[in-house]
């Protein structure tokens, strides 16, 4: 039987914590809430649990996963960084995708097609100490089978948990008109410029933040614009 475990909260959840700890270094791959979708994680320096993850998901393995991290600090370990350290802490934590070229360090078992990789920090405690807790990134993405609707309450994507180390429970996520987007998916692998991927959620404030510390979009450059 599935073990559905209810979040309570950061003071409340010690022993939660050192569980789910338990289950992603054994090769789990767990059900949690983030800042802007229900997501699946395992950790990104575990190539079997990398594979379950597609498995669970139906996902094309072509198709790149993100990793998450718990703070700012993280970010450089894992992608070469073009920004400076405050257009990061501007945007992060927050429901925003930051693609990088990755480090070497990385797993090359993650997303082996593409010499990117996209980092989040959601604004959600428990992942973040999750990621702290593994002291390694969480290999990411929604909690539903690919091409199925995005889901906001464990009750949506009860056809996978048996195939889950365990969901947890945080309630339901507000539903509204972007609340099904996910995250804003934006490339600044080329310093001085950016690239949205994926609109997302947070599409507007995003671009404001860019703007703001002087980074184009890449299409203006190509246009000829400026």
């Amino acid at each position: 039987m599935i073990n559905t475990v209810i979040l309570l909260g950061p003071k409340n959840s010690a022993a939660i914590l050192t569980k789910a700890v338990e289950l992603l270094k054994g090769g789990s791959v767990i059900a949690l809430p983030t800042d802007t979708l229900y997501g699946i994680a395992c950790l990104s320096q575990n190539s079997e649990a990398i594979k379950k993850l597609y498995q669970i998901k139906l996902r094309d393995k072509n198709k790149p996963v993100a990793i998450c991290v718990s703070q700012v600090s993280d970010v450089a370990k894992w992608g070469r960084v073009t920004v400076n350290e405050q257009l990061l802490h501007d945007l992060l934590p927050g429901p925003v995708t930051l693609v990088f070229e990755r480090s070497p360090v990385l797993n090359p078992d993650l997303n082996p097609g593409t010499k990117l990789v996209g980092i989040r920090i959601p604004d959600s405690w428990f992942i973040r100490q999750l990621a702290s807790s593994c002291a390694e990134p969480l290999a990411l993405t929604s909690a539903n089978v690919s091409g199925s609707q995005s889901t906001l309450s464990v009750e949506e994507f009860s056809g996978i948990w048996e195939y889950l180390g365990a969901v947890y429970n945080g309630g339901p996520i507000p539903d509204g008109a972007y609340a099904r987007l996910g995250s804003t998916v934006v490339d600044l692998s080329s310093p001085g410029t950016y690239r949205i991927i994926r609109p997302g959620c947070a599409h507007t404030i995003t671009v404001e933040t860019l703007r703001k510390h002087g980074l184009v979009e890449a299409s203006e450059i190509n246009s000829g614009i400026i």
